[in-house]
């Protein structure tokens, strides 16, 4: 991104104030910090309390995370020319502050600078000059933001999941990581093959109270969740298990979801269309099964790439039990990694 070219870029003020939630520390924010750095000798940084961040929706870090992102930036990137407080609320200190000559924003929040300036003149201060940072984009062609990190989009530099390289693309999945696959990309819970409802029931009693939706991967976990009252928000099965097609009595009844779509994604192999209908389910506002016609043990992977933060993914270990995953940026960043291995047909 071209840096701004105004002149008062060349203007040096004495202490200027941000504030911000601060949420999946990002480049974005680092753009905003930078661009307060490049025209004062000293800023404030002011971390929203968790009552504030809470309040702007589900799966934000908390305040000790949140500042930890911040002060580990500055401590290396302006370690004397920093303080960083909670903010306690929307206007914090600006209103009533001595020391500040500034403020930097963002166009969105540049009218809350405006109310603060109102009151400063209220309070017999001069106005705190509004420095007006530019936005960072992603490489989706949206603005790089915490929201857009947290639905899962793009990581904290704005780089998506799935490398475009690998867009409308087959992918095989080669022999090499047969191991790979074999260790559980979450929490393992153990129970016998013939009571799938032992492990289940470990799983269901430590879903975090904080969670998005549950999606289920696999015949024997879908109807096993199904038969314990729980209905997956999305469900992936292919009628069969270890490759076996499965007794009538063991399927899922399909009539049990109001919204359906079948895919074919055959062994081994990521199509282009599991990629759409996973993407196509993320954004349903009613539960949906999925049927593969072929296999979806692969599924996990698109689902990991691409569903929000805080996102439950479930599916069997043959002869293990079920392994769920709380989606994170750990998980993403796996799952980006095993991507780029796959073999491109």
């Amino acid at each position: 991104m071209a840096p701004p070219t105004n002149m008062e870029e060349e203007r040096h003020y004495r202490r200027c104030l941000i504030g911000g939630t601060f949420d999946r520390f990002h480049s974005g924010h680092q753009l905003l910090i930078q661009t307060a750095l490049r025209q004062a000798d000293f800023i404030e940084v002011h971390v929203t309390n968790d009552a504030m961040a809470q309040a702007k929706g589900g799966w934000i870090e908390s305040l000790e995370d949140r500042m930890e992102g911040v002060l580990s930036w500055l401590s290396v990137n302006a370690p004397k020319r920093h303080e960083v407080f909670v903010l306690e609320h929307p206007h914090g200190p600006a209103p009533q502050h001595q020391q500040a000559d500034s403020i930097v924003a963002t166009a969105e929040t540049i009218s809350r600078c405006h109310h603060i300036n109102n009151e400063r003149m209220e309070n017999g201060l001069p106005s705190l000059h509004i420095i007006e940072a530019p936005h960072m984009m992603d490489e989706l062609g949206g603005i790089l933001s915490s929201s857009r990190i947290r639905n899962g989009l793009v990581d904290t530099e704005g780089h998506p999941w799935i490398p475009p390289s690998l867009h409308g693309k087959t992918l095989r999945m080669p022999t090499e990581l047969d191991d790979e696959f074999k260790t559980p990309m979450g929490e393992l819970f153990e129970g016998p093959e013939d009571a799938p409802e032992v492990a289940l029931s470990a799983m269901l009693e430590s879903l975090p109270a904080n969670h998005g939706a549950l999606i289920a991967v696999g015949d024997v976990t879908v109807k096993g969740l199904m038969d314990m009252g729980i209905q997956p928000d999305i469900a992936f099965i292919d009628g069969q298990t270890k490759r076996t097609e499965l007794a009538d009595e063991y399927k899922v009844n399909p009539d049990q979801y109001s919204v359906r779509r079948t895919v074919k994604n055959p062994p081994s192999i990521l199509t282009p269309e599991l990629l759409d209908v996973i993407q196509w389910s993320l954004i349903q506002e009613e539960p949906v099964l999925v049927e593969v016609d072929g296999e979806e043990d692969l599924a996990p992977m698109y689902l990991l790439a691409t569903a929000p933060l805080g996102t439950i993914i479930v599916y069997g270990q043959p002869r293990k039990g079920v392994v769920m995953r709380v989606l994170d940026i750990e998980a993403k960043h796996r799952s980006r990694n095993l991507l780029v291995l796959f073999e491109v047909e």
